[in-house]
């Protein structure tokens, strides 16, 4: 029997001074780690479902660290250990102008993905397979293996993927490699200031004429709330108002939200309520990971 969501893509180390100040003053890092994939794979763990992650690593402390972390929530973690190349790192600056990140991933153990990775994907027989955009674009080689992935996962699998549009990542070609691998896919998650970034859209609508493609288009609109386009027609979600602490980690909780409630047969206005409560929980704490209890009941009645 396979798992419910195999996610593929790079989890770093996160590096965060210690009182929160600027890294040029900060003389002690507390150590964590973040990822798209990964995050979207512990959430679903944590709400009930079958998850794995699928990566490539250092055969480093960090690397082990992070393998350690993700299998300790639940989550079937398959890792390719990279004796030649080490696991990525970020680092949080933190200062009175705003917080911001930065990265040391160039040529990173996970920016090499391969063909034995996604065989690795492929042998968890999984109901949905989910990526971002951030995988294909670490690499020429990372975006040929997606390519292929979506390719073999046929009609066997849901394929979700997320634009996660990142100005310090995507160069100006990003647009239409986004572009192609989200209308290949069968769920997609795109904000729309990512979509006006990239394709200059201005509404909604506009995403959904150049992301129509997939079968469930949702369309985040941040404080706001998230729409979500449908064969038979669109349906907005308005946000929970609520007070935000840090909105890192609220695209991957929507997005878990959403996969769950599709993996448990709801309506996907039902699937995108869930969606919209995880990623509320998730920008009023501090870290990428929401609190999943209580579960909401949504579309049980």
């Amino acid at each position: 029997m396979g798992v419910d969501v195999a996610t593929i893509g790079e989890t770093m180390v996160l590096m965060v001074p210690e009182p929160p100040v600027d890294p040029v003053d900060a003389s002690v890092f507390r150590r964590t780690l973040g990822g798209a994939e990964s995050n979207v794979a512990i959430t679903l763990s944590r709400l009930g479902a079958q998850a794995s992650w699928h990566s490539a690593l250092g055969d480093d402390a960090f690397g082990h660290y992070i393998a350690d972390h993700v299998r300790q929530q639940g989550v079937q973690c398959h890792v390719r250990h990279d004796s030649d190349r080490v696991t990525a790192l970020y680092l949080k600056e933190i200062r009175e102008s705003g917080t911001t990140v930065r990265y040391y991933r160039k040529e990173s153990a996970a920016s090499q993905l391969t063909s034995e990775d996604a065989d690795a994907l492929l042998r968890t027989t999984p109901r949905v397979v989910h990526t971002t955009g951030i995988t294909p674009w670490l690499s020429e080689t990372n975006h040929a293996t997606i390519q292929q992935l979506w390719k073999r996962c046929g009609a066997s699998s849901v394929k979700s993927f997320d634009v996660n549009f990142r100005p310090a990542l995507h160069t100006a070609d990003a647009a239409p490699a986004l572009q192609a691998l989200a209308n290949s896919s069968d769920i997609v998650f795109c904000g729309d200031d990512e979509a006006a970034h990239l394709w200059g859209t201005s509404t909604a609508q506009d995403v959904r004429q150049v992301l129509n493609g997939p079968q469930l288009l949702i369309v985040k609109h941040g404080a706001h709330g998230a729409s979500v386009f449908t064969p038979a027609g669109a349906h907005f979600e308005p946000a929970r108002t609520v007070e935000v602490v840090e909105v890192v980690g609220a695209g991957d909780a929507l997005a878990s939200g959403f996969l769950f409630g599709h993996l448990q047969g709801l309506e996907p206005q039902h699937s995108l309520a869930l969606g919209t409560e995880l990623a509320a929980r998730a920008v009023q704490i501090t870290g990428d990971l929401p609190d999943v209890e209580p579960l909401p009941s949504i579309g049980q009645d």
